[in-house]
């Protein structure tokens, strides 16, 4: 059983074939896909997207890359959100990312503290972006602690990776590191401990090498991302699907709290 911790199924990507998608990921063998959400208008698609599919599970946050366009009432809106929505699982994808800017570093803190607020006053996971910008997240979480959560497309050091972990995060790890010359993702893939790892695809973005930089990305694509997991490690297919799967519903309580029946719980 494979779970896909971080997929944009509501991406205009999939608009087209979304059911199609949907089901080649079931196909293949995924038995739970996580939706974050990345600003407050499409906090109402990612729930609509997931009622009724017991395989799809929904993250409400808003995310640094949108923060220009958000305001302050966007954050009581996601505290009333989360107040009544039993089923999110994590509050995310929230943090910083100094890649495409710094220079709204002030705006992207704030609204990133304040959503660290919120998931310790709800007790909940987070979903981190964390993009050029791991120094000064670690800072603000250790500053504004939680619950834990998943560092998403981490590809920070050896030394980075164990303060996440030391303070209750996995690790995100997903088509960066199926690229030959993506060579610090894919040591870092293959020496830390399988316990702090979780798969994700970040569908439609972050394409496998067998796809290709321009291509679309798809959560079915996570059965051959575990396959190099495994081979980098050197270690058994299923067991790396087992364990990683483990390790996103430890993380994230309420999925598995909505997964009691799947294998990897017994």
């Amino acid at each position: 059983m494979l779970i896909d911790t971080h997929c944009h199924l509501d991406a205009a990507e999939f608009d087209t074939d979304r059911d199609a998608v949907l089901q080649a990921a079931l196909d293949v063998g995924l038995g739970a896909i996580v939706v974050p959400a990345v600003e407050h208008a499409n906090f109402q698609t990612v729930m609509d997207l997931t009622r009724g599919k017991p395989w799809l599970r929904f993250a409400l946050g808003i995310h640094p890359m949108y923060v220009d366009g958000a305001n302050p009432s966007d954050l009581t809106a996601l505290s009333a959100l989360l107040e009544k929505e039993s089923e999110c699982v994590a509050i995310g994808e929230i943090g910083l990312d100094y890649y495409v800017t710094r220079a709204n570093k002030e705006t992207q803190e704030y609204f990133f503290t304040e959503q660290l607020k919120l998931a310790q006053r709800f007790d909940m996971p987070v979903i981190l972006h964390v993009r050029h910008a791991i120094d000064d997240i670690l800072k603000l979480v250790r500053k504004i602690p939680v619950c834990g959560g998943i560092a998403h497309a981490f590809n920070g050091s050896h030394q980075q990776a164990d303060m996440f972990i030391d303070m209750g995060f996995k690790l995100g790890f997903g088509g960066a590191m199926t690229y030959p010359r993506a060579l610090k993702i894919r040591e870092l893939a293959a020496t830390l401990p399988l316990e702090a790892i979780v798969l994700e695809t970040d569908a439609p973005d972050i394409p496998p090498v067998w796809i290709g930089n321009k291509g679309r990305n798809t959560p079915s694509e996570l059965k051959q991302i575990a396959q190099v997991l495994a081979d980098l490690r050197s270690e058994n297919y299923q067991q790396v699907i087992d364990r990683t799967s483990k390790n996103a519903l430890q993380v994230l309580p309420k999925l598995a709290d909505l997964c009691t029946s799947l294998k990897v719980l017994h």
